[in-house]
């Protein structure tokens, strides 16, 4: 089973970048396809974007799409989610997940293991 650490969360202004990154555990990683999901207190657990377990394909939630950017080094065992012209809407916990299926999916329930999460503020 892969296991992930999420890291790079912080405080920023609006319009300001950052760099998530998830560390996976397991000789496997490269075998998974990965996600990233975001939640805000009191709302859903939101899809913000998947990536193939090659590198690619990717596919990203509308309200991100045009600003972030999914990566990984598969032999560094890790993902990336680059983060540009952040919003105050983008405030949240932002979490990396494995997706064990064989197609790239954009609902939660399709992932089974979950790092702890990072939070990232954004103030206006």
């Amino acid at each position: 089973q892969v296991q992930l650490v999420e890291s790079g969360g912080g405080l920023v202004q609006a319009g300001d970048s950052l760099r998530l990154s998830c560390s996976a555990s397991g000789r496997t990683f490269s075998n998974y396809h990965m996600g990233w999901f975001r939640q805000a207190p009191g709302k859903e657990r939101e899809f913000v974007a998947a990536i193939s377990s090659d590198g690619g394909r990717t596919y990203y939630g509308d309200s991100v799409k045009g600003r972030f950017t999914i990566s990984r080094d598969n032999a560094k065992n890790l993902v990336y989610l680059q983060m540009n012209s952040l919003k105050p809407e983008d405030t949240a916990v932002y979490y990396c997940a494995v997706n064990p299926e064989g197609t790239l999916a954009t609902t939660y329930r399709r992932y089974n293991s979950w790092g702890q999460g990072t939070q990232v503020t954004v103030s206006s």
